[in-house]
C-alpha cells in the first residue's frame, strides 16, 4: 500500500540569535509559520530489504545524504523497531536551499508516515525528539502552524495562529550558504533584535498589523553585499502593496504579508516577470 503526506514549507516571521554554545550551535528564538507550498512524500513498504528513494529533482542526494532517508534510519534506530524494506519518493515543489526547510519538512513528513504506519502509539514529544536527532528544524516541521522555536530550534512553543492573511514567496536566482552566514555573525556586533515578545503579543490580540510590524531576520544585517537581490526583492514587495517583508531563515527567500487577496496576486504577477521562483502562499495550521 501507497502511503502520502505533505511537507509544509515555513517561514520565519522573526530570526533572532542570542548566543553561542558550547556544542558549537548558536541559541535561536525564532517565530516559525508554516505555509500551503509543500513537497508531497510518498512511500510504501517493500519486499526487499533496504531503502529506495527517488525525487523528481535528479540533483538531489539519493542516499543517507538526503534528509528523507536520514530520518527513516533514526526512526527505527531510535524505536528499534525492525526495519522493512522502503520505498520514498520526494515530489519537490519547495525550492532548494531557499530558507524554507524543505528537506527538513521531508524528513519530518517521513516521520509522521512512519509513526502512523509503525508505532502510533508513540508520542508527539518523542517523535520530535527524533526529528531533532534528524536535523534543528525537523521538530518544527514536525509539528507546524505557528510556534517559537528556541535552543537550535528544537524547543518549541505553539502560538495563536497567524491571522487570515496571504504571502506571496520569492526565491532569487541564488543560494546561500548557512554555514557561512554563521560564520559572519559577530554577536556585541548586532545592533538591532526582533522584538519577538511584541510580535507573541500581536499574535495573542490576532492583530495582523502588530505581527507584520514585527517581522525581522537578524541574518539580513549581516548578509554579504552580492546578495543584494534579496533586498531588491524586500522593497518590490513594499512597493506592491505588502505590509511588511522580510527574509526567510538564511535565505535569500523572501516574502511579503498582504492582508487582501487582491494585492497579493497583483505582487504575484509582477515579481513572477523576473524571478520565476515565486509563490503565492497562505498559513497552514499544525500538521498535527
Amino acid at each position: 500500500m501507497v502511503h502520502t503526506e505533505k511537507a509544509y514549507a515555513k517561514l520565519n516571521l522573526s530570526l533572532d540569535i542570542l548566543g553561542r554554545r558550547s556544542d558549537g550551535y548558536h541559541d535561536l528564538r525564532m517565530v516559525m509559520q508554516s505555509i500551503d507550498l509543500a513537497d508531497t512524500i510518498t512511500l510504501s513498504v517493500q519486499g526487499e530489504p533496504g531503502l529506495c528513494l527517488t525525487a523528481d529533482m535528479p540533483y538531489l542526494p539519493k542516499g543517507g545524504g538526503n534528509i528523507a532517508a536520514k530520518a527513516a534510519a533514526m526512526f527505527f534506530q531510535q524505536t528499534g523497531l525492525p526495519a522493512p524494506g522502503l520505498a520514498i519518493d520526494i515530489q519537490k515543489r519547495i525550492p532548494v536551499c531557499a530558507g524554507m526547510a524543505g528537506g527538513s519538512s521531508d524528513g519530518a513528513a517521513v516521520l509522521r508516515l512512519l509513526r502512523r504506519l509503525c508505532a502510533p502509539e508513540l508520542s508527539q514529544g518523542r517523535l520530535e525528539e527524533i526529528g531533532a536527532l534528524t536535523g534543528s528544524d525537523v521538530p518544527y516541521c514536525i509539528r507546524g502552524g505557528t510556534a517559537l522555536a528556541e535552543g537550535r530550534g528544537e524547543r518549541l512553543t505553539d502560538l495563536p495562529g497567524l491571522p487570515p492573511c496571504y504571502l506571496v514567496v520569492c526565491k532569487p536566482p541564488c543560494s546561500v550558504s548557512t554555514p557561512e552566514l554563521f560564520g559572519l555573525v559577530r554577536l556585541k556586533r548586532m545592533r538591532f533584535h526582533p522584538r519577538t515578545g511584541e510580535m507573541l503579543s500581536a499574535l495573542e490580540r490576532g492583530d495582523l498589523e502588530g505581527v507584520a510590524r514585527r517581522l525581522y531576520n537578524v541574518f539580513e544585517d549581516i548578509l554579504p553585499k552580492r546578495y543584494s537581490q534579496v533586498f531588491e526583492i524586500k522593497s518590490r514587495l513594499l512597493e506592491l502593496g505588502a505590509m511588511a517583508a522580510s527574509m526567510t531563515g538564511s535565505g535569500p527567500s523572501v516574502f511579503g504579508l498582504f492582508r487582501d487577496r487582491g494585492p497579493a496576486e497583483d505582487a504575484l504577477a509582477a515579481l513572477s516577470a523576473a524571478f520565476p521562483t515565486t509563490f503565492f502562499c497562505a498559513p497552514t495550521e499544525r500538521a498535527v
